[in-house]
């Protein structure tokens, strides 16, 4: 039996550059020191009006091919992880399938979640590695929520920003991870929300539980988003742990969805965490949804901060509601230098 391992993740951002000092020179009304100290977003990446989900999910897909030197044609399975499709019609995976040149052989398909989707396509490569289905899976996850958020909503603005992630999950003799934990609770549908653009008439559409204060089509509660993570979170680390055999301290990396400061703040104080065991990288990229854990852990590997056999926790929460996480050890590395031992081998 195969195990699904998280091989090389590339990166891609949209040109555009949105930070708080051009923020503050647009609205000078608005407190940007105390937007910062909440949010912990100092810029934001913004796609072009033409710029879509697919634009940037090709490109860090391209670029992962390219630095990482992943054939395309090695690719079995292609998993597209967006809240904001190009269409509503057809999957938006079958463009970049097209776009990417990948075999007409593959599955491809798009998975409409949010905070919780990078752990959630984890767990579909996962089962088609163990089902011997496929043997690398490309999981590409790309937002562009500025679209349905308007310029002077400070309360989205300042947190989101566009961004796409590609991970390459691929076969391995050995296990990293493991005891993937989910949650859903659709009573919280309201809490982050867009009402338009489905088959569904807006006039029969759910409506926001708060008063919208901004023409967003994103409308979000902020302060249940809060009270809802707090509530589950702990219980599913809690799972996790349980089912994995593992105490707190066996964990040297709490990777959590990274909201806002605020967010990952609270939740460190309720799980009585240290700092250094709970990474924030919201700085220069804002919360980009499904991509801000596969960014999270591209960081920390460019920071040497990942290495071989360190463990982790993925943890996603959000839109939904919906909530997953699972257990996950580092071996990228070392199943390089173990690949460059056996070349070298042969060569010799």
């Amino acid at each position: 039996m195969k195990f699904a391992s998280v091989g090389p993740i590339a990166v891609h951002l949209p040109e555009t550059v949105e930070d708080n000092d051009r923020l503050g020179a647009e609205f000078p009304n608005w407190n940007m020191d105390l937007i910062y100290a909440k949010t912990g977003v100092a810029a934001r990446h913004v796609a072009a009006p033409e710029e879509c989900a697919s634009d940037l999910g090709v490109a860090a897909a391209e670029k992962l091919f390219e630095e990482h030197d992943v054939d395309r044609r090695s690719i079995d399975f292609l998993l597209f992880c967006t809240q904001t499709p190009d269409y509503p019609l057809p999957t938006t995976a079958c463009l970049i399938q097209d776009r990417l040149g990948l075999p007409t052989s593959i599955g491809a398909l798009d998975f409409n979640l949010g905070c919780s989707g990078f752990v959630y396509g984890l767990s579909l490569a996962d089962g088609l590695i163990h089902s011997g289905a496929a043997r690398r899976v490309l999981l590409v996850t790309a937002e562009t929520y500025s679209k349905y958020i308007d310029p002077i909503d400070r309360s989205l603005r300042t947190i989101f920003g566009d961004g796409a992630a590609a991970t390459l999950v691929e076969a391995a003799d050995e296990p990293s991870l493991g005891s993937f934990v989910f949650g859903t609770d659709g009573r919280g549908a309201e809490s982050l929300l867009v009402p338009d653009g489905g088959a569904r008439p807006e006039a029969h559409a759910l409506k926001p539980r708060r008063r919208k204060r901004w023409p967003s089509r994103l409308s979000m509660d902020g302060p249940e988003l809060v009270k809802f993570t707090l509530e589950v979170v702990p219980p599913m680390i809690d799972r996790m742990l349980d089912d994995a055999g593992m105490t707190g301290d066996d964990v040297d990396f709490y990777l959590m969805h990274q909201a806002t400061l605020y967010m990952i703040e609270n939740l460190r104080a309720r799980l009585h965490l240290d700092e250094e065991v709970v990474p924030v990288d919201l700085e220069k990229v804002g919360n980009t949804v499904s991509s801000t854990l596969p960014i999270l852990m591209h960081d920390l590997r460019h920071d040497r901060r990942l290495r071989p056999g360190k463990r982790s926790l993925l943890i996603g929460f959000g839109v939904g509601f919906s909530w997953a996480g699972c257990t996950w050890t580092e071996t990228w590395e070392a199943r390089q230098l173990q690949a460059s031992d056996v070349a070298r081998a042969k060569a010799a």
